[in-house]
């Protein structure tokens, strides 16, 4: 018998229907033989809704009441959950976060969870019950209830895994599993057989929407082994494991990318100690995330260009104090673009295998692809392109490196 510990998302509990077929799903399990605990999202379009509904009273809600509101709406999911798992038969009792004791912080509208005590879920199901726990949510020291921003019920149930020693943690969802890019970009994107946890954070924090990066940084840190299923169709789906021992193959597993990007330079700012400080403080002193950064240095004028990338939603507001900065400091121009785009591609192999950045650049050089910006690390190549190349590049790097068969290349070590 295993302990198993399943995720729905809005989208497969979205109507009455959708939910009796989540009860037939998990009453299948149980007649395996695993012990299941579920945890469930709001209804689709239900998060949406009560944030309307706060936000007609006050518009920028109270973040303490929007808390208590917003999770009522898991609330509805685990008591008909558990209706629909009682009328066929197999025996259910729901819980909400603070139910379960999951303990958190005390950050409204985007809380870290601190501990579960799993006691009375063991309870339950060494009587042969099923747990529906509401995900997304939780309580902090005082009592207050707390929520845990979008996607936080990924979060919930790998923290409910890591607590109770679950043998699995499986995010059922929209998609049958972890492709090679999106399928969309690509039509020849293959489906995953598994993944490392470092490529599946690699990914998620690059723009792949199919897990939220805080649940795979989670169960990385408790090696929660995760698996990404459909909620509508039967399958393996894509395991997120820990680094296999054939990296040797020099695996990519697969390319990423992010619409949003923008890039912003500044030309001509003297050339000494703490520049970049200058130039990135009041950037971060206004809440906008940094991603890629160049800084090139003319030694014969003693001046430097700096550029970096933003969030296209923080252009604006980046490019006014970029330009606040440019005049402290006499640069000589300062200039912006949002219509760009980063490709990055992914995989363990490339801690031991030479050649795979210059088969990159060279698949995207014979396309007329012009690279703006290149940032590595031990297993990614990140690469800013205008964006009208987006799907060119996905589908000339899927190509170059064959990830429609099986992943492995053939370079020299």
């Amino acid at each position: 018998m295993a302990l198993i510990v399943q995720k729905y998302g809005g989208t497969s509990v979205g109507t009455i229907d959708r939910i009796k077929a989540v009860a037939e799903k998990v009453k299948r399990a149980r007649e395996r033989g695993d012990s299941v605990v579920v945890v469930v999202s709001a209804m689709s379009g239900e998060t949406d809704r009560l944030i309307g509904l706060a936000t007609q009273i006050e518009s920028r809600p109270t973040p303490r009441e929007l808390d208590v509101l917003l999770s009522t709406g898991e609330q509805v999911t685990i008591a008909l959950l558990s209706m629909a798992l009682n009328a066929i038969g197999c025996p259910a009792r729901s819980y909400t976060g603070g139910q379960v004791q999951v303990r958190t912080d005390s950050a409204h509208n985007k809380a870290r969870i601190r501990a579960i005590d799993g006691a009375r879920v063991r309870a339950d199901l060494d009587a042969g019950s099923v747990v529906v726990v509401a995900g997304f949510q939780g309580t902090d020291g005082q009592g207050n209830i707390t929520t845990l921003g979008r996607g936080g019920s990924d979060t919930s149930a790998v923290a409910m895994a890591a607590a109770l020693k679950a043998d699995e943690c499986q995010i059922y969802t929209d998609v049958d599993g972890v492709y090679t890019t999106d399928p969309r970009i690509e039509p020849k994107a293959r489906k995953l057989d598994r993944i490392t946890f470092e490529e599946m954070l690699e990914m998620a924090s690059l723009g792949s929407k199919v897990l939220q990066i805080r649940a795979v940084e989670f169960a990385g840190k408790y090696r929660v082994p995760l698996r990404v299923l459909s909620s509508f169709e039967e399958g393996a789906g894509t395991l997120i494991t820990f680094e296999e021992d054939d990296v040797e193959e020099a695996k990519i597993a697969g390319i990423a990318f992010a619409k949003d990007e923008a890039k912003l330079t500044i030309l001509g700012v003297p050339d000494e100690p703490g520049v970049a400080y200058k130039i990135l403080g009041p950037i971060s002193d206004a809440n906008i995330e940094v991603d890629m950064i160049i800084q090139n240095v003319a030694a014969a004028e003693k001046t430097t260009d700096f550029t970096f990338t933003v969030h296209r939603n923080d252009f604006d507001k980046a490019m006014g104090v970029l330009r606040h900065t440019a005049e402290s400091l006499s640069a000589r121009e300062v200039s912006g673009d949002k219509r760009i785009v980063k490709i990055s591609l992914v995989g363990v192999g490339m801690r031991s295998h030479a050649g795979i950045a210059s088969r990159m650049f060279e698949a995207l050089a014979k396309e007329g692809i012009n690279i703006r910006m290149i940032s590595t690390s031990e297993i990614k190549i990140s690469v800013v392109v205008d964006e009208k190349y987006l799907e060119l590049g996905v589908r000339t790097l899927h190509d170059a490196f064959q990830l429609d068969a099986d992943g492995s290349l053939d370079v020299v070590a």
